[in-house]
């Protein structure tokens, strides 16, 4: 089974990782909530936009970034609007891990100066006022491009319709 990673680093926004929390159930991505969180991990909204799809998360928490990097090894992919690699163009291998910054202001400057070959975008439009994606649709756009890679390693591609009587 192939193995793909979710980084938030110090989300804000309950419903976002809420949502975020939703795609990884649905897709078997594991989980990393880096903080400090704007929210506890307990917080209403939180658990109302994951809905009831907390029982198929594999989930970590980590007190801060460096806790994160020294319990994890692998490829680690930044998204960015800052980056000049578009996600698509990359390979995702197996045990990847994709991170997101935090809603406000993405991932440390730092980090990004310091692994510009990792650093991916999502295109959009060149206009001032369309700074970024929401978070959590980026989250969703990045792992569908791993799994779409990887061919959707055991997720059901095909739906049935039920019967239907004019």
């Amino acid at each position: 089974m192939s193995t793909l990673n979710i980084v938030m680093v110090e989300p804000e926004i309950p419903q976002n990782t809420g949502n975020v929390a939703r795609t990884c159930a649905a897709t078997g991505a594991r989980l990393h909530l880096v903080g400090p969180m704007g929210f506890r991990i307990d917080d209403k909204k939180l658990k109302r936009a994951g809905l009831d799809y907390w029982h198929l998360l594999d989930i970590t928490c980590y007190d801060s970034l460096s806790d994160f990097f020294e319990r994890n090894r692998g490829e680690f992919f930044y998204f960015t609007t800052k980056a000049q690699h578009i996600h698509s163009e990359m390979a995702y291998p197996d045990n990847c891990y994709l991170v997101f910054g935090k809603e406000t202001a993405g991932l440390p400057e730092k980090l990004l100066y310091e692994n510009p070959g990792r650093c991916v975008r999502i295109p959009m439009l060149n206009h001032p006022d369309a700074r970024s994606l929401n978070l959590s649709n980026s989250v969703a756009v990045g792992v569908y491009e791993v799994l779409r890679q990887w061919n959707y390693p055991e997720l059901l591609c095909k739906g049935r319709l039920r019967s239907y009587q004019w």
